[in-house]
C-alpha cells in the first residue's frame, strides 16, 4: 500500500481530485470530516448509550460518574489524535515527498485518526455489546429465523451476526433523498474507520486480526469495493466477497480504543467501588513506574484525583508505546504482513491483560451489567418482532391498522416497501441500533402498553 493513496481526500461523488496542496489551511478536508461526525444526530445519540455500566451506583457519594458511548468516543478521539500526530511526524521523516511534493502535514495523520476514532462506535446498538448479540439472536434462533428463506446466505449472515462496525459504515455513507453519500467523509477517514475490511461471509477466512469480524453489509458492498480500490488496499483473499488488508491508520484507531477501554473502564470500576482503590497502584504502577511522582501522588487527598493522575500517566505511556510499535512495523503493515493489534506487541502486554482480566471479573460480569444486558435482550427482541412484521406485512399488502401505526413511527427513508426483504429487515435493524438506551426502553414500554 502507498501513503499518497491512503491519504485520499476524495469524497463520494467527486469528479475531480482534491490535492492536499489545494486545501484551505484554516479548515482542512479531514477537519471537515470530524465536524460532520460530531454534528450528526447519530453521534449525538451516543450520549445516552451504555459503554459498560448502565447507571451510577453511588448516588450522592461524589463517585457516580460513568462513561457513555459519547464520552468514550470523545476520549478515544483525543488519544487517536495524539497517536496520529506522533506517527505522522515519523512518517514524514521517512517519506519526505509526502510533505514536499504533496503538501501533507503531520497533523493530517492526527486528524484522520481522530475523526475515525470519533465515529468508531457510531453504529453500535443500545445496551452495550449485548445489543449486537440480541439483534443477531432474534434472527438466528428467535422469531426472525422465519425470514431466512427470503435472503441469500450473505444477507442472512449480516443479520444473524449483526455488527456495529458494519452498521457504522452504513450510517456514515448511506444515501437518502437529497443527501447522496451520507456524511460524504473523505476516503482516508472512511478507510481508517473500517476496522474489519471484509463481508460477513466467509467467517474468519484467516487468523489475521482484520478477519476477526466484518466491516460492511451486503448493502454497502459496491461502495466498499470502490473505496478499497481507490485507497489501494491489498486483498488477502479472492472471490465475490474478498477480504482486504486494513488501512494502516486503523491500527492507531484500534490502539486508541484499546488504551481507553483498558485504562478508563478500570478507573470507572474503582470510582464505582467495584474494584478496591489499592488495586489501582498495584496494577498500574508497572505502566507508570518510570514517570510517577510518588510524593505528588500521596499528597492528593481524593480517590478521584489520584486515579486521574495515574490514568493520565498510563495513557501517555501506552500512546508512546503504540506509536513505537507502529513505526517499527510500518513496512509490514503496508505489506499486509502485520497480523495483530499494536498493543499485542507491546512490552506492557502482560500488564494490560492483567487489568482487562480484573475488569472482566469485577465490572463486565457485575450484577448491574448483567441485569442491563438481560433487559436489553428482551427489549430489542420485542421491538424487532413488531417492526419486522409490520414492514413485511406492508410489503405484501397485508398491513393492518396496527402495522400502519407502527410504520408511521419509522423515519421516512425506511417506509419504502418496494425495497427487498433484506433492505427492509436491515433497515429495521439499523433503526433499532440507532435508538439510545432510554429511547429503546420507552419504545418497548409503548409497544407493550406499559405507558403512554
Amino acid at each position: 500500500m502507498e501513503w499518497h493513496k491512503l491519504l485520499s481526500l476524495k469524497r463520494f461523488g467527486d469528479t475531480q481530485e482534491r490535492p492536499r496542496k489545494a486545501q484551505d489551511e484554516t479548515r482542512l478536508g479531514f477537519e471537515v470530516d470530524y465536524d460532520r461526525i460530531i454534528f450528526s444526530s447519530e453521534f449525538r445519540s451516543l450520549q445516552d448509550k451504555t459503554q459498560v455500566m448502565p447507571l451510577p451506583i453511588h448516588i450522592g457519594s461524589g463517585r457516580n460518574f460513568v462513561h457513555t458511548r459519547l464520552t468514550h468516543s470523545l476520549e478515544v478521539s483525543v488519544v487517536g489524535r495524539s497517536l496520529g500526530r506522533k506517527v505522522g511526524i515519523e512518517l514524514l521523516k521517512k517519506y519526505p515527498e509526502l510533505s514536499t511534493d504533496l503538501g501533507y502535514r503531520f497533523n493530517d495523520f492526527g486528524t484522520i485518526t481522530a475523526a475515525a476514532a470519533l465515529a468508531h462506535d457510531i453504529g453500535n446498538p443500545p445496551f452495550g455489546h449485548s445489543g449486537e448479540k440480541a439483534i443477531g439472536n432474534f434472527f438466528a434462533s428467535g422469531l426472525g429465523k422465519q425470514y431466512k428463506n427470503f435472503l441469500t446466505d450473505s444477507e442472512y449472515q449480516d443479520l444473524v451476526d449483526f455488527e456495529g462496525n458494519a452498521n457504522g459504515l452504513r450510517l456514515l455513507t448511506a444515501s437518502r433523498k437529497g443527501i447522496p453519500g451520507g456524511l460524504r467523509l473523505s476516503y482516508a477517514t472512511l478507510g481508517a474507520f473500517v476496522k474489519y475490511p471484509k463481508a460477513s461471509l466467509p467467517k474468519k477466512p484467516t487468523k489475521h486480526i482484520s478477519d476477526k469480524k466484518y466491516g460492511y453489509f451486503q448493502s454497502e458492498k459496491d461502495f466498499f469495493d470502490a473505496l478499497a480500490n481507490d485507497l489501494g488496499l491489498l486483498k488477502k483473499t479472492a472471490g465475490d466477497n474478498p477480504s482486504y488488508h486494513r488501512h494502516p491508520l486503523v491500527y492507531l484507531v484500534e490502539a486508541a480504543d484499546d488504551i481507553c477501554y483498558t485504562i478508563i473502564d478500570f478507573e470507572d470500576g474503582i470510582n464505582l467501588g467495584l474494584i478496591p482503590e489499592d488495586y489501582a497502584l498495584e496494577y498500574m504502577i508497572k505502566l507508570v513506574k518510570d514517570s510517577i511522582n510518588t510524593n505528588k501522588y500521596h499528597e492528593m487527598e481524593s480517590v478521584s484525583d489520584r486515579l486521574s493522575y495515574l490514568r493520565a500517566l498510563a495513557i501517555n505511556t501506552l500512546i508512546n508505546e503504540a506509536a513505537r510499535v507502529f513505526m517499527e512495523n510500518e513496512t509490514a503493515i503496508l505489506n499486509g504482513t502485520f497480523d495483530c493489534a499494536l498493543l499485542d506487541k507491546s512490552t506492557y502486554k502482560a500488564q494490560i491483560e492483567d487489568i482487562i482480566n480484573l475488569c472482566v471479573n469485577k465490572i463486565y460480569q457485575s450484577k448491574e451489567v448483567v441485569e442491563k444486558e438481560l433487559a436489553g435482550y428482551k427489549i430489542i427482541e420485542n421491538i424487532l418482532e413488531h417492526y419486522c412484521e409490520a414492514v413485511l406485512n406492508a410489503k405484501g399488502n397485508q398491513a393492518g391498522s396496527y402495522d400502519r401505526l407502527l410504520l408511521g413511527t419509522l423515519p421516512d427513508h425506511l417506509k419504502d416497501v418496494d425495497k427487498s426483504v433484506y433492505e427492509l429487515l436491515l433497515g429495521v435493524c439499523s433503526f433499532v441500533a440507532g435508538l439510545s438506551d432510554s429511547a429503546a426502553v420507552k419504545l418497548n414500554n409503548t409497544l407493550t402498553g406499559k405507558h403512554l
